[in-house]
């Protein structure tokens, strides 16, 4: 069974940066794609950014592109998502998701383990 663990989320000002990190165990780490999914309070859930299990591979959601980064050290079974210029609007819940295949998937259905998820909130 995976286990997928999140981490460092927390509260910040509109303008700074947080980088979330992500452990899953149970898999080869990187013979799984990754990728990382939010929820706002009575929104939709947004699939943010993802990632091959090489690493060779992303995706960026356009309304996060060149704010956001997604990236993994498949020696430390870990992966991660790079936050600067955060806006109120990034405030959520951000989930990590296992996926089942080593390639990159944008559709959240194609990750089968997913984190308890680890809010993030950026103030105005």
């Amino acid at each position: 069974q995976v286990q997928v663990v999140e981490s460092g989320g927390g509260l910040v000002q509109a303008g700074g940066s947080l980088k979330l990190s992500c452990s899953a165990s149970g898999r080869t780490f990187g013979e799984y794609a990754m990728g990382w999914l939010r929820q706002a309070p009575g929104k939709e859930r947004e699939f943010v950014a993802a990632i091959s299990g090489s690493g060779i591979y992303t995706y960026i959601k356009d309304s996060v592109k060149g704010r956001f980064t997604i990236s993994r050290d498949n020696a430390e079974n870990t992966l991660y998502l790079q936050m600067s210029n955060l806006k109120p609007e990034d405030t959520a819940i951000y989930y990590c998701l296992c996926g089942r295949i080593a390639a990159l998937r944008i559709d959240p259905d194609a990750y089968d383990s997913w984190g308890q998820g680890t809010p993030v909130t950026v103030s105005s």
